[in-house]
């Protein structure tokens, strides 16, 4: 019997991956994007900013095949380095054992989603702009851009589609989610922080280095704001400046070039004479905007948004892109269990997806405060060093919030962000004690863990 057709409406990762999953199924699959193709016009719109492939976005990619060959052009990260106004150094290791994150080129990883899908059959639209979705009868409608064969002119056309399935993993700013918000219960939410991103770099030395530890994720904790910078292969970093949008330190504010150059010369004395082209990068790259997207139902009849389509996060725990991933692994693994009845596997995977959707997203935003403000701070850095022995003593029993998220594929992020509550509530009580830097070594450890 002939599966079923399905239309997925973006071709970012989340779409190019699942897509793969799909066609590996035997399904007749068909990617629809509005923008040209990047592997012939390049990256154009949306961000290109550096992401951190983890562990959950890794299985993904090791059951299409691909994880070996995308770590070929990764670069592992195995802690973070913060760097004081002052030039101060200070490492925090990310895990045990080895344990690290990946940075990776947003481009590249889609490139070769994209030519792996088309290897396998998946056909690729371009230029495709979803403007309507009939839920009931499963019918898209496009409009497509032709070039007339005498004018050279783009023309454009309407165009209508019927499907069996149809996916939405168009982004934050979805056209098929935005066709569930005008029909009947459908609840919606979106919320920005105050701050914005904009891109920086450091290029490579003259001979090709990384003019910092190629194996960390930097971090220039501020307070109010930050930057950080991810390794890439080429010895460059790519910079992403996390600042407030308007204020009295603002991207508002900073209106000059001479006020541009003082403050990143005040701020990030030890990176900026890294930087010879700042101001030109200050200037070129706009400022883009951090947002977190909640909604539900996913579903829609024959129609389901997943991703950032479904659920948008900001950038701070580095899981956008790897829940993404895990929501097409979950998927497929829900199609094994009930055999590919659409109908049983839609209402599961919404009901599964979004108790932990929810989860990253909170912990996105509480990571931002962390990274920003708590990362240099003493007392902070002491209750990690209290953590890790904790867990080194008692693995089993005690396990590091940010190891559950990035490392623990098979923990929910629900199940991880509620233990990581409790964790949270025992060592805030440690913290209270007002001589803990003098005292830790004589706590008993195993008290605090059979409290949790």
């Amino acid at each position: 019997m002939q599966k079923k057709s399905i239309s997925i409406i973006g071709a970012g990762l989340v779409g190019s991956l699942l897509s793969i999953y799909l066609k590996k199924r035997g399904y007749q699959v068909s990617v629809f994007e509005r923008r040209p193709d990047m592997r012939e016009k390049g990256y154009v719109g949306g961000r290109s900013i550096n992401l951190a492939l983890s562990n959950r976005g890794i299985r993904a990619l090791n059951e299409v095949g691909l994880a070996e060959e995308l770590k070929k052009v990764a670069i592992p990260m195995h802690g973070r380095t913060m760097h004081s106004r002052e030039g101060k150094l200070t490492y925090q290791p990310y895990g045990v054992n080895g344990q690290f994150i990946n940075s990776i080129s947003r481009s590249d990883l889609n490139i070769v989603l994209m030519n792996e899908a088309e290897r396998l059959g998946v056909e690729f639209f371009f230029e495709h702009r979803c403007l309507s979705v009939d839920f009931v009868n499963t019918e898209l409608t496009f409009q497509r851009s032709t070039k007339n064969s005498q004018t050279s002119n783009n023309q454009l056309e309407i165009i209508h589609l019927k499907s069996e399935i149809v996916i939405g993993s168009d982004g934050a700013f979805s056209a098929i989610r935005q066709a569930m918000q005008v029909s009947d219960r459908f609840d919606y939410s979106q919320e920005y922080i105050k701050h914005g991103y904009k891109e920086l770099h450091i290029p490579a030395s003259d001979t090709g280095e990384f003019k910092l530890d190629k194996n960390s994720l930097h971090i220039w904790p501020r307070e109010s704001f930050m930057m950080i910078a991810l390794p890439n292969p080429d010895g460059s970093f790519t910079c992403t400046l996390f600042f407030p949008f308007e204020g009295e330190l603002s991207f508002a504010s900073l209106d000059t070039q001479t006020k541009v150059k003082t403050f990143f010369e005040e701020t990030f004395p030890d990176v900026t004479a890294l930087m010879p082209e700042y101001l030109i990068d200050f200037y070129k790259n706009p400022a883009a905007s951090l947002v977190t997207t909640k909604c539900f139902p996913w579903v829609k009849n024959n129609t389901l948004v997943m991703g950032d389509a479904a659920h948008a996060i900001v950038p701070f725990y580095g899981q956008g892109m790897n829940a993404g991933f895990e929501d097409g692994r979950i998927l497929n693994e829900l199609l094994d269990q009930y055999q590919d009845d659409w109908t049983k596997v839609l209402t599961a995977f919404q009901n599964t997806r979004k108790p932990d959707a929810d989860a990253i997203a909170q912990l996105a935003l509480d990571n931002f405060i962390e990274m920003r403000d708590l990362v240099a701070d003493e007392k902070f850095l002491l209750r990690k060093k209290i953590e890790a022995k904790i867990h080194s003593l008692f693995p089993d029993k005690w396990i590091p919030l940010y190891t559950m998220v990035t490392f623990q594929d098979d923990m929910r992020y629900s199940e991880a962000y509620t233990i990581g509550q409790r964790q949270k509530q025992i060592m805030d009580r440690v913290m209270g004690d007002p001589d803990i830097d003098k005292n830790w070594e004589k706590l008993d450890l195993k008290v605090l863990v059979d409290k949790l």
